[in-house]
């Protein structure tokens, strides 16, 4: 699983509490946000307690954070991003019976929150369930159709189902949104995305083919070599597959393709 709770600008608050601590007492709290510009006013209690939970999170201290979490959902039972957040703890401990029901909830609270939608996807993904996963990433897109790490989250559901020519162009869509999201899987908001495709070789196979009809020889020289090295054994398809066709000749698609020559097992001299 991965996913993005917290706007870039709340990076140098998290690192700038101790990697050792395992208690966010309020004094450590208030000492990260005395490193906000001197023009943001002073974060309230309120805000703070939501920090704590967002840095719980970004510790991967799942535990923590749903205890943090479901303190502010008491207070605040109808705040989507809340409830999105502690799906998305939950979904931490791969516990996914709390986190879809939290993810629904936050749906019901707000019918226009995408990311919900997503995430009640990842966890039919999870489950295996791809036809269902692909209706919620699909119901997302309808609200959202900028959010690259959602198309992502489409291939790969269609990929497992395999259907791979709707993988390729839910690939496409991500990757013209957003041109690292196949290396980073990117995606503003609370997003969770899947935690691995049934087949990686043959998944990288037909990343290197979305990159190659896209005519970014880079990128899939990348990946055809990740599916080469993961052991796929029918990479070497890519030289007469037309959907390689626009860079093919690159020498750096070529590249891939030289015989790596074993290491001699002969004990050194």
């Amino acid at each position: 699983m991965k996913y993005s709770l917290m706007p870039v600008a709340f990076l140098s608050l998290i690192f700038a509490v101790p990697s050792h601590a395992q208690r966010l007492s309020p004094v450590a709290l208030r000492q990260v946000t005395a490193a906000q510009p001197a023009s943001q006013p002073e974060m309230t209690p309120r805000q703070l307690a939501e920090l704590r939970a967002d840095i719980f999170m970004a510790r991967k201290m799942f535990p923590e954070a749903i205890q943090s979490y479901e303190h502010l959902v008491k207070e605040e039972p109808h705040n989507a991003v809340l409830l999105n957040k502690l799906g998305i703890a939950y979904e931490g401990i791969h516990n996914d019976g709390p986190a879809e029901r939290n993810f629904k909830k936050a749906i019901k609270a707000d019918s226009t929150y995408a990311s919900a939608y997503n995430n009640v996807g990842t966890v039919e993904y999870d489950r295996h369930k791809y036809s269902h996963a692909i209706e919620w990433y699909q119901k997302t897109l309808a609200l959202r159709p900028d959010m690259a790490a959602v198309y992502y989250n489409l291939g790969c559901a269609y990929f497992d189902a395999k259907e791979y020519p709707e993988a390729m162009d839910a690939f496409q869509h991500a990757i013209q949104l957003d041109p690292h999201v196949m290396t980073a899987n990117g995606g503003g908001g609370s997003v969770v995305q899947p935690r691995g495709t049934s087949n990686q070789g043959l998944f990288y196979f037909y990343v290197a083919r979305t990159y190659a009809q896209l005519g970014n020889a880079e990128r899939c020289a990348h990946y055809l070599k990740m599916a080469r090295d993961i052991g796929y054994d029918k990479f070497a398809s890519a030289k007469t597959d037309p959907g390689f066709a626009k860079v093919i000749a690159d020498p750096q698609v070529q590249a891939v393709f030289i015989p790596v020559p074993e290491l001699a097992n002969s004990k050194p001299h």
